[in-house]
């Protein structure tokens, strides 16, 4: 019997070689001090305090791949690598890629363990017990390189997301767990009536004013500190959750669906962003992937749109839509479509529906909740 061809298994091997190096690049600042002019690999090296033949490997490797052009022994950015690998570059993905250099990078060799027990790694990989945040945000540098990553992911994902459904009937939205605001800020630039707000922990919302700020948008976004497990949700009504269900199990989803769903007026929404895994959970392999990050960084998984359907359900939501949208995440709307004593009523209402603002005139409304 004829062979297959090896090539997936080959290129499967020297996978992770290409991430690392394009980890290392980034965490040594090369794309960073080629953004002015090219150089050699011994100017490189000086500046780095590299070994100047080791980084001419990296160098060539990195010109290899397709992130650096090599002219006349000089390097330079390749626009890619200009337009997601410096730091200082609208859209960066290097915030992501020094935690993933640092942290999951780390936690992924013990795959096999997470798949053996079940749990995730970070006790194993780093020493250290508690939630993921307390690792997420063990110091400044590390908060700070997880929030640039988290905006990175949400400036290409955001834009989509918000556009997916038609959300210009919302006066308020609440973006819970929004991070740097991406998905906010994206929202508002959209939806020119939209006023909104980002509910996140207090030790990220100073960030996030940055970035609020940087965008034009503090007079539209409000920032508010607090834990969404914890603390009363702000009025709105239509909430936000920007990759957060899959980072917990079933019993904290319930618990932070059902307060949202009571926290919401008649026909208000929550918009989902997350990777929806499809039905027989055989793709799409980025899913895929994620799911196993989940495991080893989290206590949540990646779900079929059915097993979010039956969550939000359970909550309360009766009409949930769906899209997928292009972006690293797919989208859901889920919609309160009547109050809790119609549901339960054995008599349909004769009368129509009233909602105590739908008197009150856009403006008027947002001005209500201010």
């Amino acid at each position: 019997m004829e062979k297959p061809e090896p090539t997936l298994v080959v290129d499967l091997i020297n996978g992770f070689r290409r991430s690392k190096v394009m980890f290392t690049a980034v965490a040594l600042g090369i794309f960073d001090r080629l953004n002015d002019a090219p150089k050699d690999a011994a100017e490189l090296a000086r500046q780095t305090s590299a070994n100047p033949g080791a980084l001419e490997r990296l160098l060539n490797a990195c010109a290899a791949l397709g992130l650096l052009r090599k002219e006349d022994g000089k390097y330079s950015n390749e626009p890619v690598a200009s337009a997601y690998l410096r730091s200082g570059s609208d859209g960066t993905l290097a915030g992501y890629i020094l935690y993933s250099n640092s942290a999951l990078y780390p936690l992924w060799q013990h795959l096999e363990d997470a798949v053996r027990e079940g749990t995730n790694r970070w006790g194993q990989a780093f020493g250290k017990q508690g939630s993921i945040f307390d690792h997420f945000f063990k110091s400044d540098e590390a908060k700070r390189d997880f929030l640039m990553g988290m905006h990175g992911f949400g400036s290409l994902s955001s834009p989509h997301v918000v556009t997916a459904f038609d959300l210009g009937r919302y006066a308020r939205l609440v973006d819970l767990g929004g991070a740097t605001g991406h998905l906010a800020m994206s929202a508002c630039q959209r939806y020119p009536r939209l006023l909104a707000a980002v509910f996140d922990l207090p030790s990220v919302i100073g960030t996030t004013r940055e970035y609020v700020k940087r965008a034009g948008l503090e007079d539209r976004i409000k920032l508010i500190a607090g834990d969404f497990f914890k603390d009363a949700l702000p009025e709105a009504d239509l909430f936000s959750l920007g990759r957060i269900l899959h980072d917990w199990p079933e019993e904290k989803i319930r618990l932070l669906l059902r307060k949202i769903y009571d926290r919401l007026p008649p026909h208000g929404a929550l918009l989902i962003a997350e990777r929806l895994l499809n039905e027989d959970k055989t793709g799409p392999p980025d899913a895929l992937m994620q799911t196993l990050n989940m495991l080893v960084c989290t206590e949540g998984r990646e779900r079929t749109l059915s097993e979010y359907t039956a969550l939000l359900r359970e909550a309360g939501f009766e009409n949930t839509q769906s899209r997928r949208i292009g972006a690293p995440v797919d989208a859901v709307l889920a919609t309160k479509e009547r109050t809790g004593w119609q549901r339960l009523s054995l008599r349909p209402s004769r009368r129509p529906l009233t909602r105590p603002s739908a008197t009150l005139s856009r403006r008027e409304r947002a001005e209500k909740w201010r």
